[in-house]
């Protein structure tokens, strides 16, 4: 194991050489390097799974506190706001980590042969821990190794892919990955409700458009987003609209007033105070401290 787990993080040493998150030539591959630890960063979180090679993160969601490492790795079941930060990294051992984001079609496809799943049960929160395993990390390197051989990746990419997921749903993850692809699942009908809010996070929604969504009452509804997310679906777009204005304001497309409008909100003195209440300060002042802390803006 520990022979294993040098080799993964040798290989994301070689693959990505700054920080940030990098894409691989691997479809839904992202190899994730921080020589230094981070920010709490606020940021939308994906279906994905994450496996640390080095170094040690934490991601919040509501009151629950996830720190994964090397001998622990995160799923994500829907899209849902975190707060995410790398708290174990240096010069000499970086924050070393692969992403995975999650194909349905592909776990659907394994979930075939794997019998009924129970039904009606309540979704579980969107982010879970588990143990790594050797077989785990040995198909995550049979599938780092095709960097070394792109003209392989076409054929045998997808194999590796399969492996890792059927390595996942062999663990205690099972119930979390068949909510993800079973499209008559609690968290499905969850997910659905939050793509429309996710395509419409500037314009007012009505509860009622949500239920029809997710094919749920409305307490029903209230209840499992609340399960899955930590919070109600009116807080859900309240936080993407601040991600949304922060990273506009950031990237310097424009002032804090534009940003508030560009995102739904109708008066300023809200939005100041919703964005103070989230990030801590102010926006202008937020943003002039995190021009100081580039590196902070690592996601996975």
């Amino acid at each position: 194991m520990a022979e294993s787990q040098s080799e993964f993080a040798s290989l994301i040493d070689r693959y990505a050489k700054a920080d940030g998150v990098h894409a691989t030539p691997i479809p839904r591959v992202f190899l994730v390097r921080s020589a230094r630890p981070t920010l709490p960063l606020h940021t939308l979180y994906e279906p994905a799974v994450c496996i640390i090679a080095q170094g040690r993160k934490q991601a919040i969601l509501g009151d629950a506190v996830y720190v994964y490492d090397r001998d622990k790795y995160l799923v994500i079941s829907v899209d849902v706001p975190v707060v995410g930060q790398i708290i174990d990294a240096s010069e000499a051992a970086p924050y070393l980590c692969l992403r995975l984001d999650l194909d349905v079609a592909t776990l659907g496809t394994l979930l075939l042969d794997a019998g009924p799943a129970p039904s009606g049960l309540a979704p579980a929160p969107a982010l879970s821990l588990s143990s790594v395993t050797p077989e785990l990390i040995g198909a995550v390197l049979r599938l780092l190794r095709l960097l070394d051989t792109p003209g392989d990746i076409p054929v045998l990419a997808p194999l590796a892919e399969r492996e890792i997921l059927f390595r996942l749903l062999r663990g205690d993850q099972t119930a979390k990955l068949r909510e993800i692809a079973l499209g008559d699942s609690k968290l499905r009908q969850i997910n659905r409700a939050i793509g429309l809010i996710k395509e419409n996070y500037r314009e007012t929604f009505r509860i009622e458009d949500l239920s029809d969504v997710a094919r749920m009452s409305a307490s029903a509804l209230h209840s499992h987003f609340k399960s899955v997310t930590a919070m109600s679906p009116l807080q859900f777009q309240k936080q993407l609209r601040l991600q949304e204005a922060r990273r506009l304001m950031l990237q310097g497309l424009c002032d804090a007033a534009t940003a508030s409008h560009s995102v739904g909100y109708t008066s300023p003195s809200q939005f100041s105070r919703e964005y103070r209440r989230l990030f801590g300060l102010p926006p202008q002042r937020d943003i002039a401290r995190l021009k100081t802390f580039p590196d902070g803006f690592i996601a996975a």
